[in-house]
This record gives structure tokens, C-alpha cells and sequence, in this order.
């Protein structure tokens, strides 16, 4: 019976993920056990350029001997990218941190590793999950180029963008349903009303590009007056550098970004290094620093990127994003 009991012990020992054996261990400890990694962390992510070359090397520079290789792209084709590796039969992803709507595809793929990390018991149960916790929130909001809107006309809301002298200076990111499901759910809180405000809104001719630093870089240079689904994280430090853009901050849509691991990570310790990280509270104070908008719920952003009236999309929102998408395509005529 004894020798029973002890094959039991052993085998469910042994079914431990490296992730729930090594989450009680401190930081440091853990970085130790990512240096016997490699040193590498391969991180898949959508985090803009701007703020990944400020908030990467404080990383790197917290835990030396670790460096990022930051797949960068947009959240679409880094679960395209994904999803052809995984079916290769290969995992070569360490950390995936996108808009939250991304990372549960992945895990109805079956590639994200389910977590409890020690850090997310500070955040509230909207900005964490069994397999992930948040990273940062997402402010949609209008910018424009100050030297293609006169003061006079700056918006002060959304409503001002059914105004026909807006007709073709508008450009939006063609993916961002969340408006019209933020809108409808907590503006107007009525699909009708807020389906009638985005047809009206089409009717001015906006123009798509894919990836919210390319809808910045366009303001920047001049290519377009106006962006309808911008971040308002993305402006404070183009501003400062003296980059002709200013930014609304009456009204906007808030969405979560996401940290999560995937399974059969090939750095696993890193991979749960750095997401221990990222929630922790000196992780966030990093997130800020390098211009995002922290998620946990101790630690502000350095620059004024909160909006004043907030419409949050929740976890709870996801399931009716498919609804939502439909009737975005149909609005303005997305393929």
C-alpha cells in the first residue's frame, strides 16, 4: 500500500507544468533558471516600436544575460504565424501579449498555457484569466495632424466626425469593431442608434489601414488629417519628440491588452519570468515609463492618456464580437 501511494505522489509530481512549479519561486530565482535557457525570450506581440525600445532593455537590463526577440507584427498574422508553426509541429513562441480578443483564439487552439501567477491576485477579476493577465489598457480615440486641422476645428467629440467637412480626411484601422460595439453597448446603449452614428460617419469616406503605429505614422507625416481609431498611448511621446499631432481625450473606447504563455514554450522559464514580470507592480511602473496604460490597478500612467468618459470593453463583451464584426464590414463596406 505504502509503495502505492508513493507511485501516486511521484506521478502526480511529475504532471506538474514547469509553470505551476516554479511560480512559487522569487524572480531572481526564476531568472536563474532562464539563464540555463539560452538567454533568449521570443516574444510575440503587437507592442509598438516606440514603447518596446524603452520597455525591452529595462527588461533586459533587470535580468542580465536575457534578451527579446520581438516578433513584431499585427495581431491577425501573429495567430496566423502561430497557428502554421503549431501545425508544423513546432512552438516556437515564448510570450504572446496582444489585444485580449487575440490571445483567446489561441487558447480555443489549444497553445496557451493555462497560468495562476502570484502578481495577478492584485488585479481585479475583469483584467485576468485562467491563462491570462492583463497587460496594459488600449484608449481608441481621434488624433489628427495640427498642421491639417485648424484650431478652430479641432473635434471636442465623436459626434463632431458626422460633420461633412470631414469628408474624405478620415482614416481608421479596419479591424476596430470594438467602437461599434462600445458605442452601442455603453454610449448610445442601443445597437440602432450607434449603427446610425458609424453609417453616418461612413458617409465621410474613410480610408483603412491596417496597424494602429502605421495610422500614427500617417498623421505624423501629413498623409491624413484625422484618425478615427487611434491609441492614445501612441501621441505623449511623438509629441514630445515634436511631431505635429494632438490627440482627444473627452470620449474614448478601452480595451485589454494581454499577457499569456504558450504551451510548450522552448524558454518556459523565461517565458513565465516575464510574465511574472509584466504584472508584477515594477513591471507595470516599466509599462508606463515606456508609454503605456498600465492595468494594475496600483500604478498610473506617466502621461495624461485616460480618457475622461470611458466605454470599457470587458472579457465578458468577447463572445459578441462576431455579431459586431458582421455589422462593422457591412457599415463600411470591409471585406
Amino acid at each position: 500500500m505504502k509503495r502505492l501511494v508513493n507511485l501516486v505522489l511521484a506521478f502526480l509530481l511529475s504532471s506538474i507544468s514547469l509553470g505551476s512549479a516554479v511560480q512559487a519561486q522569487s524572480l531572481d530565482e526564476l531568472h536563474k533558471a532562464a539563464l540555463k535557457e539560452g538567454g533568449t525570450l521570443n516574444f510575440y506581440g503587437t507592442l509598438a516600436q516606440i514603447n518596446a525600445e524603452i520597455i525591452f532593455p529595462l527588461f533586459e537590463k533587470r535580468f542580465p544575460g536575457i534578451k527579446v526577440n520581438h516578433i513584431d507584427a499585427t495581431s491577425d498574422k501573429l495567430v496566423a504565424r502561430a497557428v502554421s508553426e503549431a501545425r508544423g509541429g513546432k512552438t516556437l513562441g515564448d510570450v504572446f501579449q496582444v489585444p485580449l480578443e487575440n490571445v483567446v483564439q489561441l487558447h480555443e487552439q489549444g497553445l496557451m498555457q493555462e497560468l495562476s501567477l502570484p502578481e495577478s491576485a492584485a488585479y481585479p477579476e475583469g483584467l485576468k484569466g485562467p491563462y491570462w493577465t492583463a497587460s496594459d489598457l488600449q484608449y481608441f480615440i481621434a488624433a489628427w495632424n495640427t498642421n491639417l486641422v485648424k484650431k478652430d476645428e479641432e473635434p471636442k467629440s465623436f459626434d463632431d466626425f458626422i460633420n461633412p467637412r470631414w469628408k474624405n480626411r478620415l482614416i481608421a484601422e479596419p479591424r476596430d469593431l470594438e467602437m461599434l460595439l462600445a458605442f452601442a453597448k455603453y454610449r448610445f446603449k442601443n445597437d440602432e442608434k450607434a449603427i446610425d452614428y458609424w453609417k453616418k460617419v461612413a458617409a465621410n469616406n474613410v480610408e483603412f489601414h491596417k496597424g494602429h503605429s502605421q495610422l500614427a505614422e500617417l498623421l505624423v507625416a501629413g498623409q491624413a488629417a484625422v484618425c478615427l481609431t487611434c491609441y492614445s498611448h501612441h501621441y505623449p511621446i511623438r509629441m514630445k519628440k515634436g511631431a505635429p499631432v494632438n490627440y482627444m481625450l473627452s470620449e474614448g473606447v478601452a480595451s485589454i491588452n494581454a499577457t499569456a504563455v504558450f504551451k510548450g514554450a522552448p524558454h518556459a522559464n523565461t517565458a513565465l519570468l516575464f510574465a511574472r514580470w509584466v504584472a508584477s507592480q515594477e513591471g507595470q511602473k516599466v509599462m508606463a515609463q515606456g508609454g503605456r496604460n498600465p492595468a494594475h490597478p496600483k500604478v498610473d500612467p506617466i502621461d495624461k492618456t485616460k480618457t475622461d468618459k470611458t466605454y470599457f470593453i470587458t472579457a465578458a463583451d468577447l463572445k459578441d464580437f462576431p455579431k459586431y464584426e458582421k455589422t462593422w464590414k457591412e457599415i463600411f463596406k470591409l471585406r
